[in-house]
């Protein structure tokens, strides 16, 4: 880890009224009382005149917070000056922290990452971090908060420590035994020991499809032949005029996604082009797409013509279709057996599918009660374990160094969930999303 001390704009971009810059690593003691001329008393804000050490022009009037080692964010020395927001202040006191030997700009997500490497996070409460700070509904804030307390990092620490009591029992009889076969004792209380974490383990990955729901939004996507109403529909519940609205055919050609919050959760809502057989190269790679969105969707929304309809294309292979009939104020019968009759011209039922879209984006994203799994980097660890666990499950009598060797294994993937063993190859991913604050 770099011995630099790193220092960066913590709060937002751009002019504001109070700006935060954050320091971080061996130097900040003597960095604050050059530019400060006093250290302050930890965790104790004070109102001080910040200076440039190498001009003693005067920068600002700020507040000025010291947090020593290791009872910090990053675990080393740090500090924050609270300034004024304006671009030229905040320009000035990062001109001057430029100036001073030992002081460089912070890279994204540097101060986090010294956090995970002095142990004060570990690999899953950072990834809360990233997901907390990306959070647009009430929901995904509420996931995120619950992981960077540790929910994840708990239940994981718990299984972990189960499976280091059975592995040390089966490791005991591998150094004190002559046999190769497991003791009758022996299998029982190994199996008693893998057998909850593995349920658990089962249990975790059978939700996980809600709980990445929650961080990465329910996908809906508007299907139907040309002219249906879908870039129609699409601005309704948009409330914006996000796609362009054309009598003529074939007017959408690539998807055009919107973000919507339903009561806390996100979804996205992706208008495709019309399906239908088509000599025009550009319009039959729209189709393609909008086959292909329609696959990996949660939920498609059929659209046809009340007076026209359509029956759903078969090559829509979604999950679940929702047949909606549109242009309700052209036909008289509306047999609410067949769909749901909507009018963008006249508003009629648009606030009815908003409330089922709604109610189906609770359900699908577990009613916010979902589980620990949030990333695909979860879920596959989950499944490593649960395998190795599979294995033993399915023949606890099996030779003493083949237990050992699955739990060895399942313990490695619980281990690199929560970053206890080499995860380098990862950090890069999650900290290139991080802002250079944080």
């Amino acid at each position: 880890m770099s011995t630099d001390t790193i220092y960066a704009v913590s709060s937002g971009t751009g002019r504001a009224a109070i700006a935060v810059v954050r320091l971080s690593g061996t130097a900040t003691r003597a960095i604050v009382k050059s530019i400060v001329r006093r250290l302050p008393p930890p965790r104790t804000a004070i109102l001080a005149t910040l200076r440039d050490p190498a001009t003693q022009a005067e920068i600002d009037s700020g507040l000025v917070l010291f947090f020593p080692a290791p009872r910090s964010f990053t675990g080393e020395d740090c500090a924050e000056f609270h300034i004024h927001g304006g671009r030229a202040v905040v320009a000035g006191l990062l001109g001057a922290l430029g100036g001073i030997d030992g002081a460089r700009p912070a890279e994204p997500g540097e101060f986090t990452r010294r956090a995970l490497l002095n142990s004060k996070l570990d690999l899953a409460q950072v990834e809360a971090i990233g997901d907390l700070i990306e959070a647009e509904t009430e929901w995904q804030r509420r996931q995120a908060v619950r992981q960077m307390q540790g929910g994840l990092s708990r239940q994981t620490a718990q299984w972990r420590s189960a499976l280091l009591e059975a592995s040390a029992l089966v490791e005991a009889e591998i150094d004190f035994s002559d046999e190769g076969d497991v003791p009758e004792a022996l299998s029982r209380r190994v199996s008693g020991v893998v057998g909850p974490v593995h349920d658990a383990l089962r249990a975790e990955l059978a939700a996980a499809k809600s709980s990445e729901r929650i961080r990465e939004g329910v996908v809906i996507v508007i299907s139907g032949p040309p002219n249906a109403g879908k870039s129609t529909l699409l601005n309704a519940l948009a409330r914006r005029d996000a796609a362009i609205v054309s009598h003529e055919a074939g007017t959408t050609r690539d998807a055009i996604e919107v973000q919507l919050d339903l009561a806390g959760y996100a979804v996205t809502l992706i208008d495709t082009a019309g399906l239908r057989e088509s000599a025009d190269m550009v319009e039959q790679i729209g189709v393609a797409r909008a086959l292909e969105k329609a696959q990996n969707a949660d939920l498609v929304l059929w659209l046809s013509e009340a007076d026209r309809p359509a029956a759903p294309d078969e090559r829509l292979g979604a999950a679940e279709v929702w047949r909606i009939f549109t242009k309700a104020d052209l036909v008289v019968n509306k047999d609410a057996e067949r769909g749901l009759f909507i009018s963008a011209e006249t508003g009629e039922n648009i606030g009815l599918l908003l409330d089922r879209l709604t109610k189906r984006a609770a359900q699908l994203s577990g009613e916010g009660h979902a589980g620990l799994i949030t990333r695909e980097r979860h879920r596959k660890a989950f499944a490593a374990a649960a395998d190795a666990l599979a294995r033993i499950d399915a023949d606890p009598q099996a030779p003493v160094e083949f237990l050992a060797e699955d739990l060895r294994a399942a313990l490695f993937a619980l281990e690199r969930l929560i970053g206890r063993v080499d995860v380098e190859d990862i950090l890069g991913d999650i900290f290139s999303r991080f802002c250079v604050g944080k």
